[in-house]
C-alpha cells in the first residue's frame, strides 16, 4: 500500500508542477480579471460622454432634482455655454434645462441624441411632482385638502408560489452541473492518456512491476491524477469565494446578491449534495478509460489520439442531455440515468428536477460503483501487459484479442 502512495505523490507533484497545470488554473482568473478590467476602463472612459447636466436658474429646484436623481449627471456643468461645449466636445450626452418662473414648470432637454426611456420617466415624474407641489401653493390649499387629492390607488400583486424562481434554479443548476462534468472530462481525458503513454514500453516499467504488482501501480496513477483534479476544483472553489467576498464590497453587487439570495442558495442546494458525488464518480470511471486508452498505444505521441474515443463519449452524454433537460419523464432518460458513463450526465438532471425517487438513486449509484470496480480491476490485471507491449491496439481490437485468449 505504501508503494501505491508512492506512486500517487510522484503522479501528482509531477502534474502540479508542470507549466500546463499553471496555465490551466490561472487561465480563468487571468480572463475573467482581464475582462472586468478591460469593462472598467470602458466604462470609465464613456461615463463623461453618457452624463447629462443640469441647469436652472432656481437652485432650490436644480438641487431637489440632484437630491431624487444623483445617479448620470455632471453636477460641475452649472451654465448653458458650459454645457453647449462639453455636448460638443462628446463629453456629455446632453443637458436639461428647469425653468419654474411662471405658474407651469418646463423642462428643455438639448443633446445629439433622444433621451433614454429612463431619464425621461426620472424627469417626467420630477415635474409632475414638483408642478403639483406648485398648483397646491397657486391654489391655497389646506394640508388636509393638498392630502386628500395626493392619494393614489393601490395595485398589489398574490403569488401562489414561486414557480418562475424554481425553474429558474433548475434551469441553472442544470447548466452549471453538466458544463462543470462536460470541461473536467473533456481537460484531464488527455491528460491522464498522456500520463499513462509516457510509460509505455520503457525499461524502467519492468523494474518497478518486479517490485510492486501492476494493479497497484495503475491505482496509484490514476489517485494521483484525480488528486490534481481535485486540487485544481478546491483552488476554484477558494477563488471563487474570494471573489464573492471581494465582489460583496460593492454596494451594487451586494444588493443584487441580496435580491436573488433564493437563487443563489437553490443553485447551492443542487450542486452540492448527491450530484457531487455523481460527478467525482463520472471523473473517476472516464479517467479510468482514459488511462486504459493510453496504455494501449504503442508510442507516447499517439496518446491524444487515443484519448479521442473518450473525449467523443463525453461529448455523446453531454449532447444527448441537453434537448431532454424539459422532457425528464422520457424513457431513454431513466434508462441512461442507470448506465455508467451517463448517469453522472442523466440522474443529476432528475435529481435537480425531482423525478427521481431515493431508491432510484442509490440503485444508480450501486451500479456506477460497481462498474468503477470492475472496470479498474480488469484494467488492473491487464496493465502489465499493455505496459510492456510494443505493438498498438484500439479498444476494439484488444478486447477482441482478450476474449481470444481467455
Amino acid at each position: 500500500m505504501s508503494k501505491t502512495w508512492i506512486v500517487t505523490f510522484e503522479t501528482y507533484l509531477r502534474q502540479i508542477k508542470s507549466w500546463s497545470f499553471l496555465f490551466m488554473v490561472l487561465g480563468p482568473f487571468l480572463m475573467i480579471a482581464l475582462t472586468i478590467g478591460i469593462s472598467y476602463i470602458s466604462a470609465n472612459s464613456s461615463s463623461s460622454s453618457h452624463q447629462v447636466a443640469v441647469i436652472s436658474d432656481s437652485a432650490v429646484l436644480r438641487k431637489s432634482y440632484l437630491q431624487q436623481h444623483p445617479s448620470g449627471i455632471n453636477t460641475k456643468i452649472t451654465t448653458t455655454t458650459k454645457a453647449k461645449k462639453a455636448v460638443k466636445a462628446n463629453h456629455l450626452a446632453g443637458y436639461l434645462t428647469l425653468d419654474a418662473s411662471g405658474t407651469q414648470l418646463r423642462g428643455d432637454y438639448h443633446g445629439s441624441t433622444a433621451m433614454d426611456s429612463g431619464l425621461k420617466a426620472k424627469v417626467q415624474n420630477f415635474l409632475m411632482q414638483y408642478q403639483q407641489l406648485k398648483n397646491y401653493q397657486t391654489a391655497k390649499l389646506t394640508p388636509k385638502q393638498q392630502q386628500a387629492l395626493a392619494q393614489t390607488p393601490v395595485l398589489k400583486q398574490h403569488i401562489a408560489a414561486k414557480t418562475g424562481t424554481s425553474n429558474l434554479v433548475k434551469t441553472l443548476s442544470f447548466w452549471v452541473l453538466i458544463t462543470m462534468i462536460y470541461i473536467i472530462l473533456i481537460t484531464y481525458s488527455t491528460i491522464a492518456a498522456q500520463e499513462i503513454a509516457s510509460d509505455k514500453g520503457t525499461k524502467i516499467m519492468e523494474i518497478i512491476f518486479s517490485s510492486t504488482t501492476a494493479t497497484s501501480y495503475f491505482i496509484g496513477k490514476i489517485t494521483g491524477i484525480l488528486l490534481v483534479i481535485v486540487t485544481q476544483i478546491v483552488i476554484y472553489i477558494c477563488g471563487g469565494w474570494l471573489g464573492y467576498t471581494i465582489a460583496m464590497q460593492n454596494s451594487g453587487i451586494k444588493k443584487l446578491v441580496l435580491a436573488n439570495q433564493t437563487l443563489v442558495k437553490g443553485i447551492f442546494h443542487n450542486l452540492f449534495n448527491l450530484n457531487l458525488l455523481y460527478v467525482l464518480l463520472g471523473v473517476i470511471i472516464y479517467t479510468i478509460l482514459a488511462a486504459y486508452s493510453g496504455a494501449l498505444v504503442a508510442k507516447a505521441e499517439d496518446a491524444s489520439k487515443a484519448a479521442q474515443p473518450v473525449i467523443m463519449l463525453s461529448m455523446a452524454g453531454f449532447f444527448i442531455a441537453l434537448p431532454f433537460q424539459n422532457n425528464l419523464d422520457a424513457v431513454l432518460v431513466k434508462i441512461l440515468s442507470y448506465v455508467p458513463f451517463f448517469s453522472s450526465y442523466f440522474m443529476p438532471m432528475r435529481i435537480i428536477n425531482g423525478t427521481a425517487g431515493l431508491g432510484e438513486q442509490i440503485s444508480s449509484l450501486v451500479i456506477l460503483l460497481v462498474a468503477i470496480g470492475l472496470f479498474a480491476l480488469y484494467i488492473g490485471r491487464q496493465y502489465q501487459r499493455l505496459m510492456l507491449q510494443t505493438d498498438s491496439e484500439n479498444i476494439w481490437q484488444h478486447l477482441i484479442h482478450s476474449r481470444r485468449r481467455s
